[in-house]
């Protein structure tokens, strides 16, 4: 037990020792600097990798310090920070009052805070408990800092004593708790709790501490693990699910303030949404609809009342954007409760996942949401079309898989707008979509993307068309082949265009493609008849069949074709015969 002497006050500190009034004018540059830093973080919230650069001049003010006069201890009035009894902030900040409204009454920087300390310290002490941050002192026990040490005070009073008296002798027993625990050993003390309870004798007017805890043994990682674990299973396994039996028993046997009941789902709606505990909220929204069928508990109406409000509360903006968040860089363990979750929502719900679609980077849980979508879209198209016209390629691919998907009537005219821009992607994989409805419309589409000005896009076209109408599609090539302008494109194109024509593997298209292996060159035109004959014979490959395997033997066996066309054609009668027998074909003969 301390004696009295130990509680009398310490003599005031002159101002006048150069010391003390270096010291005062070290502090004062820190908590400048320190607001500088904030008001710049208050300007560039949104950026915060800045933060640190934003802080570096208030760190190296602290350090300055601490090397030169060891740990800065501040007095934490409502007002302001204290050193010495001197005021350090020059200007009104509503800085000191959150620490001084949690029970903090000694601020400690230690020598050695590092960068990282300093921000997470700052961030806490801008935080605002009222817009449902944790209070000041909850966060700086669960941040943990190192160099940041703190002495709180809760719960005083004295019989016979006014506000103003306690605050002074609250005040003497915070310095004389503060003396007697620093420490310049590396076991110092991070934070001490007084209570009322511990005060029970007076001593120099000042109720005495009978005991403190000073120190104590910090949980292990294991320990706190394992307790982590046993307390999610807790709310997760058991807790959850009896609450929920419980409310629904209260909501049979008959409740008339529906208001009431409406507040207590949404606290249930977003507790287990912080679970990730979307199986549950499924349960509640299934249970309340076999309720609303049979309309017991709170009277006609009310049930189904209570059901609109509470999915209502699941499409909200802020709700979806926090499902949004889990979805947004990884798997969900159970992606069903989720898909179950979103398709439980009234069209409001819409705009709100189409947000929450631009901010996912995990391909699987695009398509996932996009499936939902999809449900939607059947009964209310517009929001899907508008988007259609984005500047983001990835909107567009997934509204356009997503208008697919749903059937609707128009698509393909919506389609055919989305095959007028520009982007390249897009387009080749809106064309991919098209092809997959094989009418007379979306063939046409396809057939007039021939003559579009991107080389890949008409090479993609050829490809497509023979999926529709074969004899359509011998024509279409046909006409573009012999059109005088084909020498003028590409290598790439030329040979897409003829193989695409042998896929047609009409009549017309394997009589063609053999004359062309039958012209004999002369010194004029040799180049151009050697050209024709390799397109030829990719076209033949392309036919993957038993007439043009014939052919192509006929040109491996006229010797007096080009090595060339004659080294063209083997390959190509290799693969086709892989094609019509695969493994089992028999080898080439030498």
């Amino acid at each position: 037990m301390a004696s009295p002497e130990n509680l009398s006050e310490s003599p005031p500190e002159s101002s006048a020792d150069p010391v003390i009034r270096e010291k005062v004018e070290h502090a004062r540059n820190i908590t400048s600097q320190l607001l500088k830093g904030i008001k710049q973080i208050g300007m560039y919230r949104h950026n915060e990798a800045k933060y640190p650069e934003f802080l570096g001049r208030a760190l190296e003010a602290i350090s300055e310090y601490t090397q030169k006069h060891g740990p800065l201890s501040l007095k934490v009035e409502q007002q302001n920070f204290l050193l010495h009894n001197e005021p350090l902030f020059s200007e009104e900040t509503p800085l000191p009052y959150k620490f001084f409204r949690d029970g903090i009454r000694q601020l400690i920087l230690r020598p050695g805070l590092a960068l990282g300390e300093l921000v997470t310290f700052t961030l806490i002490a801008l935080s605002e408990p009222e817009r449902g941050a944790d209070d000041v002192l909850a966060q700086l026990w669960k941040a943990n800092l190192e160099h940041v040490e703190y002495v709180v005070v809760e719960g005083f009073s004295m019989d016979g004593a006014s506000d103003e008296e306690v605050q002074v002798e609250v005040d003497k027993v915070v310095g004389y708790l503060f003396a007697r625990l620093r420490t310049n050993s590396e076991d110092y003390l991070r934070f001490a709790r007084v209570n009322a309870e511990d005060l029970d004798a007076q001593l120099d007017g000042v109720e005495q501490i009978r005991g403190v805890v000073v120190k104590g043994n910090y949980a292990s990682d294991e320990l706190k693990a394992r307790l982590q674990k046993e307390i999610e299973e807790e709310e997760g396994s058991r807790l959850f699910p009896k609450l929920v039996g419980a409310i629904f028993q209260v909501v049979e046997g008959g409740v008339d303030d529906v208001s009431l009941l409406e507040e207590i789902f949404v606290q249930l709606l977003d507790a287990m949404l912080i679970q990730d505990d979307y199986a549950t909220i499924n349960q509640m929204v299934l249970k309340l609809r076999a309720l609303v069928q049979r309309e017991e508990g709170l009277g006609p109406g009310n049930i189904s009342r209570l059901l609109s409000y509470f999915v209502q509360k699941m499409g909200d903006e802020q709700r979806l954007i926090r499902m949004g968040e889990a979805l947004k860089h990884s798997r969900p363990k159970n992606p069903a409760d989720i898909t179950r979750y979103m398709q439980a929502l009234d069209e409001p719900a819409i705009i709100p996942l189409l947000t929450v679609l631009e901010t996912i980077e995990v391909q699987d849980n695009r398509v996932l949401l996009c499936d939902v979508l999809a449900g939607f879209a059947q009964r209310r198209p517009d929001p899907f079309v508008l988007r259609l016209q984005s500047d983001r390629p990835q909107s567009v691919r997934d509204m356009v898989y997503i208008l697919e998907k749903c059937q609707h009537p128009d698509r393909l005219k919506m389609f055919g707008q989305v095959l007028k821009g520009k982007n390249l992607v897009v387009k080749l994989e809106v064309m991919n979509i098209v092809a997959l409805n094989h009418t007379g419309e979306a063939r046409k589409m396809i057939a007039e993307l021939l003559n579009d000005p991107i080389s890949q896009v008409r090479i993609q076209a050829a490809r497509l068309l023979p999926e529709f109408d074969r004899d359509k599609a011998y024509m279409d090539l046909l006409r573009i082949i012999r059109d005088p302008n084909f020498e003028k494109k590409t290598p790439d194109e030329r040979a897409a265009l003829y193989a695409a024509l042998g896929s047609t593997a009409t009549p017309g298209a394997l009589s063609m493609l053999g004359q062309l292996l039958a012209v004999k060159p002369s010194l004029l035109n040799k180049k151009k008849v050697l050209d024709d004959k390799l397109l030829a014979i990719q076209g033949l490959a392309a036919a993957g069949n038993v007439q043009s395997y014939k052919v192509l033997q006929g040109v491996v066996e006229d010797k007096s074709q080009p090595v060339e066309a004659l080294t063209a054609a083997r390959k190509a009668m290799y693969q086709t015969r892989k094609a019509l027998f695969g493994d089992a074909a028999p080898a080439e003969e030498a």
